[in-house]
């Protein structure tokens, strides 16, 4: 937890103008006085004339004392009158919050009783002279703070300020209204309104405070016929005023909240604390006049004028909030009005919560409600009479109230904001308790039926609402965990369960924790009272209650699943029971280790390191002095754990070595050894979780190690026993070692071709490592200096190179930290190269090389010489540039700025001359200095400079000048491409590029087409033709040189937009970092107004004019810095800019004028952006005036107009709707948007009417935003989850126009649906209307009356099943289950069912029986998942069925409803556990079972039944009653018989999608038996066996015959298949020949490709297993080993890969490490290869299921058999090759098989080629390597380590080594390829030209590589001769 540092307040001294201080210390110097008053004015003379405040506190400190040490009165008083007023004076003079003012009202409290009323006259009269008489308007807010001050624990200045309370009330009035008055003249200026509104609320709450403190006061003066009226008028002015904040909207919420207060607190002075105060606030809470009677006169009047009926609905929600606030509630009430008014706050308040829209009221709403329930607790609590029998049944559970308020809990309880959530829970909490003070006779909840029954319905409810979480945990809070645990016993494993959404994790884990506290203390209790003895047995039911359902699912459940577990759940579960460690350790190494639990779960042992790493991070695990961990897990088990196949396994294991609950505790040499285990494997890893964590945690190990070496230095200068300190010394110089090891492994894999992650990982690590111990060479305890070498430097310095931002980043960082004598950037022609290596890549044409020279000129800017580098450079180019040079002994940051200012004056210089050239021709500036590099590289130096302390004022505006004038520049080169119509790929081959008139010509064809007129010149575009022969002209042949066109167009766009990004960029930079330069200023700027705002003028025509994405995304990023800025600035003018902007956009938008050059396609492009910025700069604090403002105006565009669609109405609404679907999608808007969700859904729905179809497009976008932002983020693929719906209640409370809006569009769209004539008519909003209904479900309280229920809907939904649109009727069939009850869908079923018709006849309409079936059917199955349990009795639904029956058989001639008769009946015949009682659905079953049997499924009628529509889904509905009947369920269905004939039936259908389904049955089945680990598939008998393989046989459909393979993979690994094709029986190969041509034919498909393969392999595994020597005898076992391999490369689907890797895991045993060879060495070694190519795939998933052989490896040759990572699993492999050479008596071969890898004879060739195609043509987006984890140089440093061990154990074991012939010829040869490999690299790199590290970064690493090969290769043929 950290602790915030509370800020000490400011102390300032005494200040006071020339004159008054003279005054006052000629005052003080009078003599006469006796000494105590002489020492007194001698003390505040002396802290007069000093200027240290904290000197003076201790001064007036002494005044104190010294008054307080006054006697008597003295004779003489006007040297104490003079003491007396200066204390009065400074105390009145000081600023607020300073601690000397609290000091002298200290000083004034303590004078003596006889001298206090003297205090108070001298106070009072410094107050009404100084400070009440005649203030100017800045002396306001002082005084006012003055005034709180001495409300402020001062008696005596209480005592003032009720002296001069009618002055004080009168000040505070015209300070207020001066306020109110000046508000009116800001709008626009968001600041000075932020600061106005401060003062507002300062002046409200000091008005409460002053009449809060003196009620005495107030009713005194009220009786005094002197005093009376004067107050009353002032009070009455001042009512006025709080009026005035409460009707007016401008005003902010705190202040009207405040004004709420401050009225009541008024009207309690004004009539005291009877009932008539509770009348008047009665009257004011209902807006009505009655009942004011009893309030004096003039409040009466101004009563009357705050019950307008015109006064907004917040008035009555801040009067509530005042009237709980300010008016006591404790103990009896005073009247039977204050029991009404309790009452009617409640009702007042949720009268409101359906009319507000903004979500900050909402959250007012809530807290208020919340406020009340605490005030209706407290009143009943107090209460030592009875409870008056109103209130009781008022607030008892399931009165009217109580049920309203439940209602408004459900609405809101999912609410976005956290507060709203937050304070329903505490009103849910609060609700129970008012419930048990009313019914405190009942003790046991499960006697109160109201607490039972609300139980129930909440856990009831979809898991997925969050609200239910925080009402059950109060349920817990108040009734224990029993109560629920009786309810529902299977609750805790149901919430684990619940553990893997990340979104449901924190409730989730709260609740458990509520749970198995409450549960524990309970058990606890209970055994206590009874029984001493039995804690073990009850602890034991504690355990078997939580922790074992714990273990089960972190065991078994997905990796993913328990992540959060680990998280939210495991530590608060230690907390509450430590010892429960030990019983978890135990359960899990009971289990063995090598148990893995199912597919992707992490098993006992991951399970053992997540229980252990929790423990010890709770810090339950002992230290590590008994020990590892206590000896509770042994070394090898952890590091077994370190290097496992799951990520989350290893990470738990680094978690229990690194995380510790004391941060100071030692590291042991066991953990520094399994650091050196875990690393070198685990630093490549892809996962970017996987990377954050592993850094994280190595993070917390090295401030451990940093701690602790502190601590042991501190302990060895203090320790006197030599022997400890010795112990001591020989630990830090462990941590030493390991430090220096650590360092160096992560600079040694820094090579050129290592993996982003890797080198990802070391930079990070590094960075951090050199800040927790710097690389200094000194004498510092660790002096990781000393290990960086000059090669490890460079290394870093190359990483710069790489392509990820990130790594640049690092890498740049690291450098600045490493020694500089090793980096040698100081050496001048280091310098030099590398200075001009970042020159030269500031204008490559690729666009992240410009990164790596901004980074590169970062790193120099440091460096004292880099002026005299520059310099060179500038003579070299010959360009006119003298730089300012910085002194010998300059500060560093003084050489920052010069080096900084040189460098951007030397790229400044550049560009400008690059500019002049482009403004000639564009196409060449694109092809060989685009502009954007050099501005990238300003933009970037400019960043690392702090712009408020430079030195070079005068020099710096120049700059700053010229910038702004450049890149107006280079806008005006590139803005014609980006700004015309089409950017992309329009600009044609520049044939004549050198003179200017081509590139007119060019930009001439691409001017802008879709502006404003777009609607109009759309039908004139063929009068263009003269231009299109232009364009034609231009355009090259395909056939010749087409490339080099599709090139340069390229390279064009991007120069022409990435210069238009790098501009906005710069410009927003400056605008953003430099200070500003005012007229009126006199402090240095360096930009100016004008300036500012041109910059402004021009991102405004960038983003209104540009039509290219990228250019006004990025203009956008640059527009948003300079508002940010603009809305910070102290000049009023460029406050106001914002508003006049926006103002003038709006009104060019609404225009519609055709001369506007407003993009009218492409989303409107840069306008809504435009606007976006202006908007996300209103302060989020402010009244939101200008988004008000915009989005009214928007919405009345959006809206269809009512006179008819023309091209002045159209552009305006289309622009409207894109500009409203940025501004929801903008997530810093935040909650301001949401009270126009309604409207803005209102114009998406209508949208859709138009006749335009850009209406139309842009109402679509629109309205998926705006479900999106109503319904959240899809959480998931399935687009009907329930993840994202909202009851019925919360939507229309949130939403509550749409209600009556929806209602009325429905009906409208539900009256076109059915059409006499039988036309199609489809309303154009009924999709819309159906898809947002479909998104709602009812509300848990939707049983009650409720004026916003669902049911009005209901009728309209289900007349829409009737449509002629298929679609329309399945929407309506989805939209209509959300609105019925769970209880109400039996009867709604039944209703629905008695609509169809009973018998066949004339006039039937079958859309309509469609559409009712669907429906039925959506129902049914909604009622299965949420119910779980059966349908009640008599509920008339099988009745109904089975008199329909007619429908599902050959009377019903319509085949789409006979095959949704059949879906509905499939639905409760189905399933095992059916809807129906025994009885009726056997019955049901029978007869669905003959309708089958008698269908075209079974009958072979001879005359097909024709196609006609539909008739396929219905023979697929009929197969999925025989796949129920005969696969899924046949024991439910009847004897064995039918099952048999109905399965070869749906095998044999002539439909392949029958005989799919079929298989998919089938399938589904096997995998379950598997699952459940069943051996034998008896229910697959001979013929259906027979009937499988005849189809695998003469199967032609791709996906059929996929399935049926993988059906006969996963029967034939359990029994031995016969094979017939017809009567000839097939050997084993000829099947496998077959087979084998199949799989090599189906490459296009791949499941068949992968299903053919798959069960090939496991025949040969079969062949191989039976007779491993007969097996070479076989000769497809070649081809099928070369298809193996084939599907390994790189190249192939993933599915493939993944396929290759379970092929070569499952042949691991028989075939790779057989000691027969039965695939002789050639083929067994390239299927070697191909494992070690899987285990280096990109894809992690091919990656880790290849990792899997290691389990099936003999034990005889690998001692681990338990999952590993890929890495440790590549070295392991390669380990095991090598002995299997041994064990075959193959080494010489073997290590030759092994060179040719080495030596990678297969990628020269390929090499070869590329670096030749690359000199042709030089792409704009270079493609690397496209596998980003494999590391081509560690897997060569990896094979060459093992054959040369290969070869050494192989010539100690043979005496004589001499290899044969025929391998004396290949050594040969192989070493003749390796030295021209060798000396063709050498002559490549050689004539590279400088650095090409930085310039040809892929092409020299490749060459490195080539030439590592060659030369290894050649040492290991050396040895072999």
């Amino acid at each position: 937890m950290v602790v915030k540092k509370r800020k000490s307040p400011k102390i300032e001294a005494v200040a006071l103008d020339e004159e008054k201080l003279h005054k006052l210390i000629a005052s003080l110097s009078v003599g006469g006085e006796e000494d105590g008053v002489r020492e007194l004015a001698q003390t505040l003379q002396s802290c007069l004339e000093l200027t240290e405040p904290v000197q003076q506190i201790q001064l007036f400190k002494k005044a104190g004392s010294q008054l307080e040490a006054l006697s008597e009165e003295p004779s003489n008083g006007s040297l104490l009158e003079s003491c007396l007023h200066t204390l009065s004076l400074i105390y009145t003079s000081l600023q607020s919050k300073n601690p000397l003012r609290r000091a002298i009202a200290s000083a004034l409290g303590s004078v003596p009783a006889w001298l206090k009323e003297q205090t108070v006259n001298s106070l009072s009269a410094c107050l009404s002279a100084d400070c009440l008489s005649n203030p100017t308007s800045e002396q306001y807010p002082h005084i006012t703070d003055t005034i709180t001050a001495c409300l402020d624990g001062f008696s005596l200045g209480e005592r003032c300020i009720n002296k001069l309370l009618p002055e004080v009330l009168q000040f505070l009035h015209k300070g207020l209204s001066g306020y109110l008055h000046q508000n009116s003249g800001l709008a626009g200026r968001h600041i000075a309104q932020a600061q106005l509104m401060f003062l507002c609320l300062a002046t409200v709450k000091a008005s409460m405070l002053v009449m809060q403190r003196s009620q005495e006061a107030i009713g005194a003066a009220l009786q005094s016929e002197h005093t009376r009226t004067k107050l009353e008028d002032t009070m009455s002015s001042l009512l006025g005023c709080y009026t005035h904040i409460l009707t007016d909207e401008e005003f902010v919420q705190s202040v009207q909240s405040t004004a709420g207060m401050a009225v009541v607190l008024l009207i309690r002075s004004a009539m005291g604390g009877g009932d008539e105060v509770a009348s008047v606030v009665c009257s004011l809470l209902r807006g009505s006049a009655q009942g004011l009677d009893s309030a004096p006169g003039w409040l009466q009047q101004r009563c009357e004028g705050l019950c307008s009926s015109a006064r907004p609905p917040g008035v009555s929600l801040y009067l509530c909030h005042g009237a709980l606030a300010m008016l006591s509630w404790k103990g009896a009430l005073p009247g039977p009005q204050w029991e009404q008014l309790l009452l009617l706050v409640p009702n007042t308040l949720l009268d409101l919560d359906v009319s507000i829209k903004e979500s900050s009221t909402a959250m007012v709403v809530s807290r208020v409600l919340t406020l009340w329930s605490s005030a209706a607790l407290e009143c009943l609590q107090g209460e030592r009479q009875a409870c008056p029998p109103r209130l009781q049944q008022s607030l008892s559970g399931g009165s009217e109230l109580q049920q309203r308020l439940l209602e408004h809990i459900y609405s809101h309880w999912e609410h976005p904001l956290d507060g709203v959530r937050h304070q329903t829970r505490s009103l849910f909490r609060n609700l129970l308790l008012l419930h048990q003070h009313t019914r405190s006779s009942i003790f046991h909840p499960a006697e109160d039926s109201y607490i039972r029954e609300l139980t129930l319905s909440l856990l009831g409810l979809e898991w997925h609402m969050r609200g239910k979480y925080g009402s059950l945990g109060c349920l817990v809070e108040l009734y224990g965990a029993r109560h629920l645990l009786d309810v529902q016993p299977q609750l805790p494993a149901y919430l684990l369960g619940l553990m893997g959404d990340q979104n449901l994790a924190p409730y989730a884990s709260d609740l458990l924790e509520r749970l198995f506290v409450s549960h524990k203390a309970q058990l606890g209790s209970e055994v206590g009272a009874v029984d001493t003895t039995g804690s073990e047995a009850w602890m034991e039911v504690w355990h078997q209650t939580w922790v074992t359902p714990l273990l089960q699912v972190l065991c078994r459940a997905r990796l993913d699943q328990t992540t959060y577990i680990l998280d939210y759940f495991m530590p608060k579960l230690l907390r509450c029971s430590p010892s429960s460690l030990t019983h978890m350790v135990k359960a899990l190494q009971d289990t063995p280790p090598c148990s893995t639990g199912p597919s992707g779960s992490r098993g006992a042992l991951g399970a053992l390191m997540t229980c252990l790493r929790a423990a010890r991070a709770q810090g339950v695990v002992p230290s590590s002095k008994e020990g590892l961990w206590g000896g509770l897990v042994p070394l090898s088990l952890l590091q077994q754990a370190l290097v496992h196949k799951h990520d989350q396994v290893r990470m738990d294991a680094l978690g229990l070595v690194c995380e510790t609950h004391r941060s100071t505790e030692a590291l042991t040499s066991q953990e520094m050894d399994l650091m050196r285990h875990f690393l070198p494997h685990n630093l490549n890893s892809q996962a970017a979780g996987v990377r954050q964590q592993t850094v994280s945690l190595l993070k917390k190990l090295l401030c451990r190690l940093k701690d602790s070496a502190l601590l042991l230095q501190k302990r060895m200068s203090q320790e006197r026993d030599q022997e400890q300190r010795d112990a001591d010394q020989h630990t830090l110089h462990q941590y030493e070692e390991f430090l220096r090891w650590l360092c160096v492994s992560l600079l040694e894999v820094l090579l050129p071709g290592a993996s982003f992650s890797k080198c990802l990982m070391s930079l990070a690590l590094l960075c951090y490592l050199a800040e927790l111990f710097p690389f200094s060479t000194g004498s510092s305890v660790f002096a990781l200096g000393e290990v960086v070498t000059p090669a490890h430097a460079q290394n870093v310095l190359y990483s710069i190179a790489s392509n990820f931002l990130e790594v640049k980043h690092l890498a740049s960082t690291l450098l600045r930290q490493l020694p500089p004598s090793a980096v040698g950037l100081q050496v001048p022609e280091r310098m030099r190269s590398v200075l001009q290596a970042a020159l030269d890549l500031s204008t490559s044409t690729k666009p992240f090389d410009s990164v790596t020279a901004a980074h590169l000129l970062h790193l120099m800017l440091h460096q004292p010489h880099l002026t005299e580098a520059l310099l060179h450079c500038a003579q070299e180019q010959g360009l006119p540039f003298r730089p300012p040079s910085p002194s010998p002994n300059a500060s560093e940051a003084v050489i920052l700025e010069l080096n900084t200012l040189a460098v951007v004056q030397f790229l400044l210089c550049c560009l400008q001359t690059e500019v002049s050239r482009a403004e000639a021709s564009l196409l060449q500036a694109a092809a060989s200095y685009p502009l954007y590099g050099r501005a990238h590289c300003i933009t970037a130096v400019l960043q690392l400079l702090n712009m408020e302390t430079l030195i070079q004022t005068d020099q710096w505006r120049c700059v700053v000048s010229e910038l702004i004038t450049v890149c107006y520049r280079m806008s005006d080169v590139v803005s014609p491409v980006v700004q015309s119509s089409s950017p992309e790929g329009l600009i044609p081959m520049d044939t004549d590029s050198e003179t200017s008139a081509g590139l007119q010509r060019i930009l001439q064809e691409i001017q802008p087409r879709d502006s404003n007129d777009f609607f109009n010149s759309a039908r004139e575009l063929d009068t263009h033709t003269e231009d299109d022969q232009t364009q034609i002209t231009h355009t090259p042949p395909l056939n010749t040189g087409g490339e080099g066109y599709r090139v340069t167009a390229q390279m064009v766009l991007v120069c022409c937009w990435r210069s238009m990004k790098e501009v906005a960029m710069l410009l927003g930079q400056l605008c953003q970092s430099l200070p500003l330069h005012c007229a009126a200023d006199t402090h240095a700027g360096l930009i100016t107004e004008e300036q500012v705002e041109g910059v402004g003028l021009y991102f405004r025509q960038q983003l209104l004019q540009s039509r290219h994405r990228g250019a006004f995304e990025l203009a956008y990023v640059g527009f948003v810095r300079l508002t940010d800025m603009l809305c910070r600035s102290g000049s009023p003018a460029l406050q106001q800019l914002p508003a006049r902007w926006l103002s003038e956009v709006l009104e060019e938008v609404k225009s519609s004028d055709p001369s506007s050059k407003l993009c009218a396609t492409r989303r409107s492009a840069g306008i809504p952006f435009y606007i976006q910025a202006l908007l996300s700069s209103e302060p989020k604090s402010s009244s939101c005036s200008l988004l008000k403002m915009t989005m009214r105006q928007l919405i009345a565009l959006a809206m269809p107009s009512s006179n008819s669609t023309t091209d002045s109405s159209t552009v305006p609404q289309v622009h409207a709707l894109n500009i409203l679907r940025a501004l929801y999608r903008d997530t810093r808007l935040g909650e301001n948007i949401i009270p126009f969700v309604s409207d803005g859904m209102q114009a998406a729905v209508l949208g859709f009417t138009s006749p335009v179809w850009a209406v139309r497009n842009s109402s679509t976008l629109l309205f998926s935003t705006l479900i999106t932002r109503i319904f959240g983020v899809k959480k998931g693929k399935d687009e009907h989850s329930k993840k994202n719906r909202m009851t019925g209640r919360e939507f229309f409370t949130r939403f509550p126009a749409l209600y009556p809006f929806l209602l009325t569009q429905l009906e409208e769209a539900a009256g076109t649906v059915e059409s006499v004539s039988g036309q199609v008519k489809l309303h154009p909003s009924l999709f819309l209307l159906l898809l947002v209904l479909s998104r709602l479900y009812p509300s848990p309280m939707d049983g009650s009356s409720s004026p916003l229920g669902l049911a009005p809907f209901m009728p309209f939904i289900i007349r829409c099943g009737r449509s002629a649109v298929c679609r329309t009727r399945e929407m309506a069939a989805r939209a209509l289950v959300p609105f019925v009850l769970v209880t109400q869908v039996p009867s709604t079923v039944h209703t629905l069912l008695q609509e169809l018709p009973a018998e066949p006849g004339p006039k039937i309409q079958h859309n309509h029986i469609h559409g009712t079936l669907l429906q039925v059917l959506f129902l049914l199955r909604s009622y299965q998942t949420d119910s779980h349990r059966p349908l009640p009795a008599g509920n008339g639904i099988t009745r109904g069925l089975r008199q329909r029956m007619w429908l599902a058989s050959r009377q019903n001639g319509c085949a789409v409803t006979r095959g949704a008769y059949l879906d509905v009946l499939v639905c409760l015949c189905g399933p095992k556990i059916s809807l129906l009682n025994d009885s009726e659905v056997s019955d049901l079953r029978q007869e669905t079972l003959s309708v089958v049997l008698a269908s075209d499924l079974v009958t072979s009628i001879p005359s097909p039944t024709p196609l006609v529509p539909g008739s396929t889904q219905y023979l697929l509905s009929l197969a999925r009653v025989a796949l129920s009947a005969s696969v899924e369920v046949p024991e439910l269905w009847g004897g064995p018989q039918p099952k048999s004939q109905l399965l070869q039936c749906l095998l044999k259908a002539p439909q392949y999608e029958v005989r799919e389904l079929a298989l998919e049955g089938v399938l589904r089945r096997l995998q379950e038996e598997e699952e459940e680990e069943k051996r034998g598939h008896q229910w697959l008998d001979e013929t259906t066996l027979s009937n499988l393989t005849s189809l695998a046989l003469h199967e032609t459909h791709p996906q059929c015959l996929a399935k049926v393979l993988s059906v006969l993979c996963m029967v034939s690994t359990n029994s031995e298949l016969q094979w017939r094709d017809g009567v000839k029986m097939l050997s084993q190969e000829e099947l496998l020949l077959h087979l084998l041509a199949l799989a090599q034919n189906s490459a296009p498909s791949v499941e068949l490709h992968c299903a053919a393969l798959t069960l090939v392999s496991n025949l040969v595994v079969q062949l191989v297993s039976s007779s491993p020597q007969g097996a070479n005898s076989v000769d497809c076992l070649g081809q099928w080993a070369a298809l193996v391999c084939a599907c390994c490369s790189e190249q192939q689907p993933v599915e493939v890969k993944l396929m290759a890797a379970k092929v070569l895991v499952n042949c691991t045993a028989t075939v790779l490490t057989s000691s027969h060879l039965p695939l002789g060495l050639t083929t067994t070694v390239s299927l070697w290869r191909s494992m070690f190519t899987l285990l280096q795939d990109e894809d992690q998933d091919v990656r880790d299921s290849a990792c899997d052989f290691i389990c099936n490896v003999p034990a005889s040759l690998l001692s681990t058999g338990a999952s590993v990572c890929p890495p440790v699993a590549l070295d392991a492999g390669m380990g095991l090759l090598c002995r299997l050479f041994e064990l075959w008596g193959q080494v010489p071969a073997g290590a030759l098989a092994l060179t040719e890898w080495l030596l990678g004879n297969e990628e020269a060739i390929c090499e070869a080629e590329e670096s030749s195609s690359l000199d042709e043509e030089d792409f704009l987006f270079e493609k690397g390597d496209l596998n980003l984890w494999e590391e081509p140089v560690q897997w060569v440093k990896l094979l060459h380590r093992h054959v040369d061990s290969l070869i050494l154990s192989f010539k100690q074991t043979q005496a004589s080594g001499i290899p044969g012939q025929g391998q004396v010829h290949q050594i040969q040869k192989l070493s003749t390829q390796a030295q021209a490999q060798a000396l063709s690299s050498q002559n490549a790199l050689d004539s590279v030209p400088a650095l090409p590290q930085f310039c040809l970064t892929m092409e020299h690493a490749r060459l490195l590589l080539r030439l590592q090969r060659a030369t290894l290769a050649l040492d290991v043929l050396d040895r072999l001769r």
